[in-house]
């Protein structure tokens, strides 16, 4: 594993270590007096000839090229340049700001910046010969996923003709959002992707159908605007990839692997303040770097997603692990991305790396001669003990430090190695689950927490994960002591290995059980009717947008009625509104048992219906005959005697009819233009003595007045039940 400069691997919590204190100058082991002095003479020798040639105070100028506009994404290097944490280390850093068309990757390697951001598919360009080379992962979880116009779509909805643009980052950078389209089978010559130019704005004026976006930024936006959407994560296909990986030329860490290291502690560190003090960097990004001019609220829910993708107080920023690089690689090799024919050792920055010190030995050597060589090794070691001995001081208190954080998390905590043996067991995880800490260690939580069902398949699919060493995030059910299933949000992760002992695993939990429940109530009051429990006009507009973009596939046609019941005011008038109610929802589920499941029955308001008709023939008049069948199917089943029962068990008994208007179209239509259609229909059919189907059959290019006779077939319904 990739350790920060320093670090210790004995803690089971590790995190990047703090900086040492000053020791005391009483564990310092006395020296001789013409010790000393060698040490002194030699030192200052050493001093003047390394010093001489630059200033004792000059900073080394370094770039990073951030990969998007600034916001909280960027937080960790606005707190290490501000705290000073970039000057304490000797370094003048300048940020340079990212946006749509930004290529960190081409800007390091043409040394247009020392540093840059960049994503997983890094191990592709390094595959294929770039000199990259990681120094390490912000975020454990890419935040990076594909938001698409309109709730429920699904991939292949981007896929063909007439689909839509997708708006993607350029050159390799968001590979893992085409790797979800080619996993699904879908060429990426099918898509239409275009560069990402000006990302949320096109967006919102759909000028594009799908983008690129931050699980961290975007959804704020659209969610203030009300805007209906759908994410689509690269972690649903298989891909759980790093995200906001920080990168360097393998020549500058050659060259100057001091700056490197400097570099990459600093950063870290800085990004460890960022989030120990979010609510202080979100103002310090508001003065200083808000070029987005984001309000407080949306830095603040940027933060929190954040923080989540990077779980600081469990996983050391900036960990890497080797294994899951190895599956990253291997699954762009499976989608034919990168051909996967050189080992992963040079792909990964080691701050242990022997140097090149020939030079400095030959100056010392003809300037001090051997005594001033055996002196510097001498204190050399004598640093070094002295460093072990802080390192262990304050590695026990590290490993002290974090089993506190561990167990006042708020998040139920497991830890586990192979076979599913719990080693430990949160407070937070007895609260949640019922079983206490004596109770489950040493035993497989598998056989406590998962559901029957899950217990037959999870078990040998994480098992098969743990061994290709890749620890995904979860949503599944689980079982409380008391028998109650609720649901919980995994997020895993390897904790550094002790020598002789099984590598283990934190796993932390999150009851969302009744966000779930929330979610699903909003989105039935947003997108369903709640008397009749169809559809609504929103719902049935999005239905109708996936029918066209079906019929620009594969052809076709469809059918949309309007229905409107006959003389249903003089129900209400008589009986109230309760009878008028129970009328309305027995008559959704006449209309409903009348279609097939692929077919949407909605209701608009009052006592007007619609029903959508897809997958029709592609024969326009076997299509219109297939639509008369359903209307007239629709309009028996409506004349049919109701029996409603209102309070005190009174039966009321009602006789309906109604008026259908329908109208044919195909993938020529649009939908404002069919809803027109339709509604004059169903008029036409009032206007013509009710209870009867009119059907329009035009093309799109209908006008918009009264259609003519000769467009429009109607028939009535007679006692037989047949057309006139």
């Amino acid at each position: 594993m990739i350790q920060p400069p320093h670090s210790s691997k004995s803690s089971r919590f590790a995190m990047t270590p703090q900086r040492p204190a000053a020791h005391d100058a009483h564990h310092v082991p006395v020296q001789s007096t013409r010790l000393q002095h060698r040490f002194f003479l030699a030192f200052m020798l050493a001093g003047a000839l390394l010093y001489t040639s630059q200033p004792a105070w000059a900073l080394a100028p370094v770039t990073l090229q951030l990969r998007w506009l600034h916001q909280f994404q960027f937080a960790g290097y606005y707190a290490a340049l501000h705290q000073g944490y970039y000057r304490e280390a000797g370094l003048e850093v300048t940020l340079k700001e990212g946006g749509p068309g930004a290529d960190p990757l081409a800007a390091v390697l043409a040394g247009q910046a020392d540093f840059g951001i960049g994503v997983s598919s890094l191990v592709i360009d390094y595959l294929k010969g770039k000199p990259v080379l990681v120094l390490g992962p912000v975020f454990q979880h890419s935040p990076n996923v594909l938001i698409v116009h309109g709730r429920d779509r699904r991939l292949v909805d981007l896929a063909g003709d007439g689909a839509g643009r997708i708006a993607l980052m350029g050159g390799d950078q968001d590979v893992e959002l085409k790797a979800m389209f080619v996993d699904e089978g879908i060429a990426l010559d099918k898509l239409h992707i275009v560069s990402n130019k000006r990302h949320l704005d096109d967006f919102l004026n759909h000028r594009i159908v799908a983008l690129n976006a931050y699980i961290s930024n975007e959804p704020f936006v659209l969610e203030q605007r009300g805007i209906p959407y759908t994410v689509l994560k690269p972690l649903t296909y298989g891909m759980d990839f790093y995200g906001d990986v920080l990168f360097t030329r393998r020549a500058l860490v050659d060259e100057r692997p001091e700056i490197a290291a400097a570099f990459r502690t600093a950063s870290m560190r800085g990004w460890q303040y960022a989030f120990e003090h979010p609510h202080e960097i979100v103002d310090l990004i508001r003065e200083r770097y808000n070029t987005q001019h984001k309000s407080r609220e949306h830095l603040i829910y940027e933060a929190d997603a954040l923080c989540l993708l990077v779980n600081p107080e469990l996983i050391a920023i900036g960990h890497s692990n080797p294994g899951r690089w190895l599956h990253i690689a291997k699954t762009y090799e499976r989608f034919g991305l990168v051909q996967f024919d050189r080992s992963l050792d040079e792909f990964f920055y080691q701050p242990d790396r022997p140097l090149d010190l020939t030079w400095l030995y030959s100056t010392l050597a003809a300037i001090l001669g051997l005594s001033l060589v055996i002196g510097s090794v001498a204190l050399y070691i004598h640093r070094v003990n002295r460093r072990l001995a802080l390192a262990l001081v304050e590695t026990s208190r590290s490993e002290e430090r974090h089993r506190i954080i561990f167990q006042t998390s708020a998040s139920a905590g497991v830890v586990w190695r192979e076979g599913f043996i719990v080693t430990d067991w949160n407070r937070q995880a007895e609260a949640l689950f019922g079983w206490t800490r004596e109770e489950i260690l040493g035993k497989r939580f598998v056989d406590f927490i998962l559901t029957p069902v899950d217990r037959q398949r999870l078990p040998a699919q994480f098992a098969r994960l743990i061994h290709e060493n890749v620890l995904p995030s979860s949503i599944n059910d689980n079982l409380t002591r008391d028998g109650r299933v609720i649901t919980c949000e995994w997020f895993n992760a390897w904790l550094p290995e002790r020598p002789g002992e099984p590598p283990e695993v934190v796993s932390l939990a999150n009851d969302i059980s009744e966000r779930q429940r929330l979610e699903q109530e909003i989105r039935q009051l947003a997108f369903f009717d709640p008397l009749t429990q169809l559809p609504n006009r929103r719902l049935l507009q999005d239905r109708l947008r996936h029918t066209f973009a079906s019929l620009r596939r594969n052809g076709g046609h469809g059918a949309l009625m309007f229905l409107d019941l006959d003389k249903f005011k003089p129900l209400n008038d008589t009986y109230g509104h309760d009878v008028g109610d129970l009328l309305l929802i027995e008559v959704a589920q006449r209309i409903s048992k009348c279609v097939r499941s692929t077919d949407t029955v909605a209701r608009f308001g009052g006592d007007e219906f619609v029903v959508l008709l897809i997958d029709l023939d592609d024969d326009l008049a076997l299509a219109l005959d297939q639509a008369h069948c359903v209307a007239h199917k629709i309009l028996a089943r409506l004349a049919e005697t109701y029996h409603l029962t209102r309070a005190a068990a009174e039966v009321v008994e009602h006789r309906c009819s109604a008026s259908i208007g329908v109208a044919l179209f195909d993938d020529a239509a649009d939908a404002e233009d069919v809803l027109r259609r339709a509604d004059t229909a169903m008029y036409a059919a009032k206007e013509g003595g009710r209870n009867r189907v009119v059907v329009n059959a035009s093309s799109a290019d209908a006008p918009d007045d009264r259609y003519p006779a000769d467009r429009i077939v109607q028939r009535r319904i007679q006692p037989t039940g047949e057309f006139d």
